[in-house]
């Protein structure tokens, strides 16, 4: 198939010579509204955008980078887990970038290589990425602390594990959905909640864990034995077991869904009904967690807001260096109330 170009002439790739004379505009215009350069008005953007689908047109990635001095690339560094919550972090990060113009370079690490963010950006770097995002959500040492970056540097949820001169980060807030966690089973009247946390050298473990006691602090709530687990519903269930047994326990706070899932099996066959004798609050909120018995309470995590507001900040740090960085915002808080939480049984 060819595409009318000009008066009387066909070509079968598009140029933006085309796509600036269907919108009306210069090649200039054109290649600013590419490389998402500022000072184009949105009806300008829109025009050049509408022109460039009726045509077929897509700017070369070669071309862009040889007149950008940049890839139109973004490496992302990431743990290798089917978990849920690493995973659906992902999947926002590579949705929020779909619609950027910029190629998605994704390598992944495993748990226990303590050489692993540091290769892995190692790797991105030498395919000249122009921005690098870090879901690394495991304390791995100081294995990368050697590293250092002059790209600018998008973090979720974690401390920057190496230096960079333009750091830049997102995912903050676990404290707020925590304790909006831990708050709505103490305003149901429990005199205090336990804690099924995540294992320590996750980042998200730790960050639930401090939310969970400064939550307990603030109400003046005494703070309960921690129970570790490591994520899995097995580990909930082993958790549910040995907090059974304890009938002082009448509410659980549990550091993710599958965890919760697990601790409330584990109440139910011991005789502990959730959530008349114990209340469970997960973190989450899983697709299945509607649909267990009770449903389950519990937080959404907010992957697709966490991803679309760090991709903005990293790409604003990648197009105007000497600009100064955007500021943070904080995630939205949605507790999910359902069926596992209840008042206190009455004594």
């Amino acid at each position: 198939m060819t595409r009318q170009t000009g008066r009387g002439a066909t070509s079968s790739t598009p140029r933006s010579v085309d796509v600036a004379r269907l919108a009306g505009v210069s090649q200039k215009t054109v290649s600013r509204v590419f490389n998402s350069e500022p000072y184009v008005s949105e009806d300008v953007r829109r025009r050049v955008l509408q022109a460039a689908e009726d045509l077929g047109y897509r700017m070369n990635n070669a071309a862009r980078a040889l007149a950008s001095g940049r890839t139109r690339s973004i490496g992302v560094v990431t743990l290798g887990t089917a978990l849920y919550g690493p995973a659906s972090l992902l999947m926002g990060i590579e949705r929020a970038v779909r619609d950027t113009g910029y190629a998605l370079r994704v390598v992944n690490t495993m748990e226990g290589d303590p050489a692993g963010v540091a290769g892995a950006v190692g790797s991105l770097l030498e395919q000249g990425v122009d921005g690098i995002v870090v879901s690394e959500p495991i304390d791995e040492g100081t294995s990368a602390a050697g590293l250092s970056v002059d790209v600018p540097v998008l973090v979720i949820g974690a401390p920057t594990p190496f230096a960079t001169s333009r750091p830049v980060t997102s995912g903050g807030g676990a404290d707020l959905l925590t304790r909006a966690a831990t708050q709505h089973l103490l305003d149901l009247g429990h005199m205090t909640v336990h804690h099924l946390s995540g294992p320590p050298r996750w980042y998200a473990a730790r960050d639930r864990l401090t939310a969970w006691r400064a939550a307990l602090a603030a109400h003046g709530a005494p703070e309960p034995p921690v129970v570790v687990g490591d994520w899995s519903a097995a580990s909930g269930y082993t958790a549910g077991r040995r907090l059974a047994a304890d009938p002082s326990v009448t509410a659980v706070f549990a550091a993710n869904d599958d965890m919760a899932i697990g601790l409330i099996r584990a109440l139910t066959e011991a005789g502990r009904r959730v959530p008349d004798d114990v209340s469970v609050v997960g973190f989450d909120d899983i697709p299945v967690a509607a649909y267990v018995t009770p449903p389950l309470t519990t937080v959404r995590q907010p992957f697709d807001a966490v991803a679309q507001e760090g991709l903005k900040r990293l790409l604003h740090a990648i197009e105007n260096p000497d600009a100064d960085p955007l500021p943070p915002s904080d995630p939205p808080v949605d507790l999910v109330v359902r069926s596992s939480t209840a008042p206190p049984p009455h004594r």
